[in-house]
């Protein structure tokens, strides 16, 4: 719902770009661009839009693979990216679901329509988190939105960078700092949220468990990022790009 808005922007810049490099879990096949006919009409070019974003990865678009420094442009994309990814999509309906049993928020009720609510709720909060966070802020503030995997790390160990890395993460630069794009990116999503969340449901305390689901789940994010690339090199869910 919120998302739609930059994609359609997000479209009519790609034209002008190059198409993206595949990422950690992309698809190893692409379409050349110059055999894609041009859309017809708005609802194709959102269609071309999502398979273009797709084809950059299907789980975890901000999986490090290099060090190089991302432009806002590609923060932009990667924002656009992380907004449809699986993982986003698998967090939402699991989200919605316990939502759904414990009737939360109370001002969208129960039955299919109630979690269809609760579905375009979680994604359009996601959507909002990652414009803000993984582009604006990160933009403004030049910090790097990626997630780096650290390789040989216990389970323990893993589990405290993933909790680090919460508070902390690296510039442009590769420098060590406050999490502020990370940190304050949810919580501007979660504001936003009270636009369009029932009236019951608008509150501060509401606001802030939401705004503490959400680091939750940022959390359990970097855990998961944390073994990604062991999990799909294990299954052989898609092809892999090494890490440079």
């Amino acid at each position: 719902m919120l998302a739609a808005p930059w994609f359609l922007i997000c479209n009519c810049a790609m034209a002008q770009q190059s198409q993206p490099e595949p990422g950690p879990d992309a698809s190893s096949q692409t379409q050349p661009s110059q055999t894609t006919p041009p859309p017809a009409n708005p609802i194709q070019s959102s269609v071309v839009l999502f398979k273009l974003l797709q084809q950059k990865s299907l789980v975890f678009p901000d999986l490090a693979t290099n060090q190089r420094r991302l432009s806002s442009w590609e923060k932009f994309k990667l924002a656009a990216n992380n907004s449809v990814a699986l993982s986003t999509l698998g967090a939402a309906m699991i989200g919605s679901g316990y939502g759904q049993a414990t009737n939360t928020p109370s001002g969208y009720h129960q039955g299919w329509e109630g979690y269809g609510k609760r579905l375009g709720a979680d994604m359009a909060r996601a959507a909002s988190d990652n414009l803000f966070g993984n582009f604006l802020l990160a933009s403004a503030l030049h910090q790097d939105p990626r997630f780096f995997v650290k390789k040989n790390l216990s389970f323990g160990q893993s589990v405290k960078y993933a909790a680090v890395r919460l508070i902390f993460t690296s510039t442009d630069a590769g420098q060590k700092q406050f999490n502020y794009s990370g940190l304050i990116g949810p919580a501007m999503g979660e504001g936003l949220a009270n636009a369009y969340y029932p009236e019951q449901n608008r509150t501060a305390g509401s606001t802030l468990t939401r705004y503490a689901s959400d680091l939750g789940w940022k959390f359990g994010g970097n855990l998961l990022r944390q073994y990604w690339p062991a999990i799909n090199r294990k299954l052989r869910l898609a092809p892999e790009t090494p890490a440079n």
